[in-house]
């Protein structure tokens, strides 16, 4: 086996790194009466969304931007005045910027996250890691290069949540007893289709639509719930089978709009997936129920509910997006060396999702080893 394609060891071991404490002095950007200055590589929907909530932390600021559209470098500039427009992600990496942000579509994340660590930046990397194996192996061997004293976060919100986090506690702290099965879905409206644009940009303006550069549904949007799982089990699937179809949303691109999926972990727990983009008028269901012994629970971005025999139901409402969980964690971070390489277990999280969609895609069980293998 090549030696930059990591074995289920190997992923444990570089996981097992998880939060580092480094001397503020230590980290750029870090004095308490500064600001961490942000380059936003990518000014997209999501980019411009998740810069927003940066310029909302009174610690942090937007100080640049770039993108390959005039209307893209045209909406930064008239939301940041006093930010510098870059030409293009070297210049970004080569400024004084303490830290970029990339949201740039998904099939760009291995070659640009490469360049932000080979820059000794903070790094702020929108998910997944990649959009098939190669991209996401491209990732975990950076990330092992990666100057230790930078933080490195992936936009894998759930993880920063506090509701999830207190779950999550909840979980682990053996209080319902062991995971014994485990349900995840993400049945919902997908993104609007982009037109008014030259022939020419179609794919690069509607990315998500094309599976060579999205990576699909399953890999850039419901590598969420497979996080989660991941997450909760401290581990990845070893197994996985299900089918994928396209029923709804025919009119563009390659990608599915519906899915089912079988997950298998080592140990035999089993994870029963479901995904789509249908826009079900008046519902969705985007969350992770895991069945312990001693109990359920049910756990998603707007909120949780905790069933334990013989007592009341434990409900709690997430009123906000977690994204600013993990954009505050990022920035409080950065100024105080909490530092994190989550590109580790964020790969491993895309990974199996790569792993999953060629289950779909080939008609086969699909495993770990295989997919590791290319």
């Amino acid at each position: 086996m090549s030696t930059n394609k990591p074995t289920r060891r190997q992923f444990g071991a570089a996981a097992a790194t998880g939060l580092l404490f480094v001397k503020p002095e230590q980290v750029r950007g870090s004095q308490a009466n500064s600001s961490v200055t942000i380059g936003l590589v990518g000014c997209g929907n999501r980019g411009m969304y998740v810069s927003g909530l940066f310029a909302q932390n009174e610690l942090a600021r937007v100080a640049g931007y770039t993108d390959i559209y005039e209307d893209k470098f045209a909406a930064a500039a008239a939301k940041y005045s006093g930010a510098k427009r870059f030409k293009d992600i070297d210049a970004v990496l080569a400024s004084d910027l303490d830290a970029v942000l990339i949201a740039t579509p998904a099939f760009l994340h291995p070659e640009h996250f490469e360049k932000a660590v080979a820059s000794r930046k903070h790094i702020f990397l929108e998910k997944p890691a990649g959009v098939n194996a190669e991209g996401c192996l491209r990732v975990l061997a950076a990330a092992k290069r990666a100057d230790p004293k930078k933080r490195i976060t992936m936009d894998f919100q759930q993880r920063y949540g506090k509701d999830y986090r207190k779950v999550y506690e909840i979980v682990k702290s053996g209080e319902l007893g062991p995971i014994k099965q485990i349900r995840a879905a993400w049945m919902g409206g997908g993104p609007a289709i982009k037109t008014g644009h030259a022939p020419a940009e179609e794919k690069i303006r509607n990315w998500f639509f094309y599976r060579e550069l999205s990576g699909d549904i399953l890999i850039e949007q419901d590598c969420h719930n497979i996080d989660v799982v991941n997450w909760f089990m401290g581990s990845h699937p070893v197994r996985v089978s299900g089918y994928g179809s396209r029923v709804s949303r025919t009119q563009i691109g390659d990608v599915y709009d519906n899915l089912s999926l079988s997950f298998q972990f080592a140990d035999g727990t089993i994870c029963s997936y479901a995904a789509n983009q249908f826009g079900n008028p008046g519902w969705n269901d985007i969350s992770e129920t895991f069945v312990c012994a001693n109990g359920v629970v049910n756990v998603g971005r707007k909120g949780y509910t905790i069933y334990r025999p013989g007592k009341p139901e434990e409900k709690a409402e997430t009123k906000y997006d977690i994204t600013k969980d993990n954009v505050n964690a990022f920035v409080d971070g950065v100024r105080t060396g909490k530092i994190e390489n989550a590109a580790i277990w964020g790969a491993e999280s895309s990974l199996t999702a790569v792993m999953a969609l060629r289950a779909c895609v080939e008609g086969r069980e699909m495993t770990w080893d295989a997919v590791n293998r290319g």
